[in-house]
């Protein structure tokens, strides 16, 4: 890559040239979610709706975490394989992951399809909340005719980015997203179809996007997309699997998240008063903790761009055996997000009110001292949440997938999980529980610092 020389060019106009396109791209790809969750709730569905949203929002991140595992297995074996200059793994790395790619999304969508009523009980549907859960039923099956356009060009967005061309990546997820944000209100508000609408714009940004990222198999110089590549291969697979593996388990604790949160709101909704004597009930918390998680996502896509953009860097020189640069570049990326997760605490604590107002407004006393709470603590811990995020992407770009793996899980499953659990069923308030999440940080931060030092005292990347 003459234009780009990852072993010789400055690192942060480097990381610019990568990580700028891919934090456009992965903030667009976040709106695909939240542009429908705002115009949703200026609707008549309103806070029903946004609740509706947040019911189906964990499959479509199973999705994307399908995608992802695939998607950045194979950006990140075909970038070791090109500072290795082997060829062969090169094309086989992109082939080989399209064609699961393809075998995936038809998996997901005929699971999604079939068992649509066991999904949205998972996730928090109940069908005694009539309205709500017709929403959700119509966004869910809407949604599921999308998925094979989704999941795959998502999951060609990384490879893209890795041959050398992150504004064509970026430019692929960025036409999908303007399409929808386009076609949203003229789907709700001029055609009158309120979230069934909003998931038949979002279908058809899915659409163009797939359809750009496929047209750029064609042109790329870096690899070949021939029936040899697709051939699968078992080790090529698994070791796409392996090194895409942290992708999926960072997704999908987001769905662990919501699925447990999701539950114990419809069990302690009704239990927990607010300050006007008003229970909170199952509604509100579940429309106001789908927002939350919504600019959560907004903040974290930045944090991931810039660290995925490090990855095409850090996973040369690692073939190359430079470790210098990869030195380097790790010590720009974590303090790069560490600034992002600063201004983010800042918003979220000094002007929550604005933000959740974004998705509607005149929803009531209860709903704003919810969404107040919800936005100043369960997300209070977001400094070490985007540190957090970073290391894990950090490890997965040297090729140690294990602690990546560990560190995904870390955060939202080993410790968040068991704490939101153990805290509401102890306070039996959905206020109370909001706390986890910061206990989470805490100690997943912990571990990230000791595993991330692990890996550059065996590789000597750092001199401690």
């Amino acid at each position: 890559m003459k234009e780009l020389d990852l072993g010789k060019e400055r690192i942060p106009k480097l990381i610019k040239k990568f990580a700028i396109p891919c934090v456009i791209s992965m903030i667009v790809a976040a709106l695909y979610n939240i542009v429908d969750q705002i115009f949703i709730g200026w609707s008549e569905a309103g806070a029903f709706g946004n609740a509706a949203t947040n019911i189906v929002y964990p499959f479509t991140v199973i999705s994307l975490a399908f995608a992802l595992l695939i998607g950045d297995g194979s950006a990140a074996l075909f970038s070791l394989s090109l500072g290795a200059k082997d060829k062969e793994k090169t094309n086989k790395s992109i082939g080989n992951g399209l064609v699961l790619l393809l075998f995936i999304s038809i998996a997901l969508t005929i699971l999604g399809l079939l068992f649509n009523k066991q999904i949205l009980k998972l996730f928090g549907g109940n069908p005694n909340e009539v309205e709500c859960y017709q929403y959700a039923k119509d966004y869910l099956r809407i949604i599921c005719y999308g998925l094979p356009f989704y999941i795959i060009g998502q999951g060609l967005n990384a490879s893209i980015r890795n041959d050398g061309s992150p504004k064509y990546a970026m430019l692929a997820t960025v036409v999908g997203a303007i399409s929808n944000i386009i076609l949203d209100p003229i789907f709700i508000f001029v055609f009158k179809m309120s979230v069934k609408g909003a998931a038949i714009a979002t279908i058809i940004g899915q659409i163009l996007t797939f359809i750009i990222s496929i047209l750029y198999l064609m042109k790329s110089k870096q690899f070949k997309v021939n029936k040899e590549s697709i051939k699968l291969n078992k080790g090529i697979c698994f070791k796409i699997v392996s090194l895409g593996l942290a992708s999926l388990i960072t997704q999908l604790s987001i769905v662990i998240i919501i699925a447990v949160a999701n539950n114990l709101v419809g069990k302690y909704g009704y239990m927990t008063m607010a300050s006007t004597g008003v229970p909170y009930g199952a509604v509100i918390p579940l429309a106001v903790i789908g927002i939350c998680m919504k600019v959560f996502g907004i903040v974290v896509s930045i944090v991931i761009g810039v660290s995925l953009g490090g990855m095409p860097i850090i996973g040369y020189n690692m073939g190359a055996g430079n470790t210098k640069r990869v030195k380097e570049t790790i010590k720009y990326i974590l303090i790069t997000n560490l600034i992002i997760g600063f201004f983010a605490f800042i918003i979220f604590e000094l002007f929550p009110e604005f933000i959740i107002n974004i998705f509607g407004s005149g929803n009531g006393t209860e709903y704003m001292e919810f969404a107040d709470y919800c936005l100043r603590i369960f997300l209070g811990g977001i400094i070490l949440t985007c540190l957090i995020k970073s290391m894990s992407i950090l490890l997965q770009s040297m090729g140690s997938s294990l602690k990546s793996t560990i560190l995904a899980l870390a955060r939202d499953v080993i410790f968040f999980v068991p704490s939101i659990i153990l805290i509401a069923s102890l306070s039996h308030s959905v206020v109370t529980m909001l706390w986890s999440a910061i206990i989470a940080d805490i100690l997943a931060f912990i571990t990230g610092v000791i595993l991330l030092k692990q890996e550059f005292n065996q590789r000597k990347v750092l001199n401690y």
